[in-house]
């Protein structure tokens, strides 16, 4: 070894501490493009279900009405009250039926960012097996 040159373990921790640097910007950076991407996907899809969600609801809100005004009307001269009474219980037992389905949605829907959060918890535990802490 010259007296010029810096002894070789120095140039090689330099090189390791720059390597692992670099691996890990591009693991954080991987990590921050899987999670845009689910971003993304997510955003769209809650805009195409909301259209979709608002069209429908006019939609059968004004056909609703329909029906329920013609079987008011049909049966307005014999069973006034009954046909109004029935008409209502019919809407509430639908409320209750749309509510029971959201709720059953609401049990099986995935969290957001699932792949994401999964990516780093697998992330989280090579670091921990490579640099020994026990978990």
């Amino acid at each position: 070894m010259t007296a010029g040159t810096p002894p070789r373990t120095r140039r090689d921790l330099r090189s390791a501490v720059a390597h692992l640097a670099s691996t890990l910007l591009g693991l954080g950076r991987t990590r921050l493009e899987l999670a845009t991407v689910e971003f993304e996907e997510a955003r769209a899809r809650a805009a195409e279900n909301l259209v979709l969600m608002m069209v429908a609801g006019f939609s059968f809100a004004f056909a609703v009405l329909m029906a329920s005004m013609l079987v008011v009307v049909l049966f307005w001269d014999s069973y006034r009250i009954a046909a109004l009474c029935g008409v209502t219980l019919a809407y509430a037992l639908i409320g209750v039926l749309a509510l029971w389905r959201l709720s059953a949605h609401k049990k099986e829907e995935r969290p957001a960012f699932a792949a994401s959060l999964a990516e780093l918890e697998r992330d989280r535990a090579w670091l921990a097996s490579q640099f020994g802490e026990r978990e």
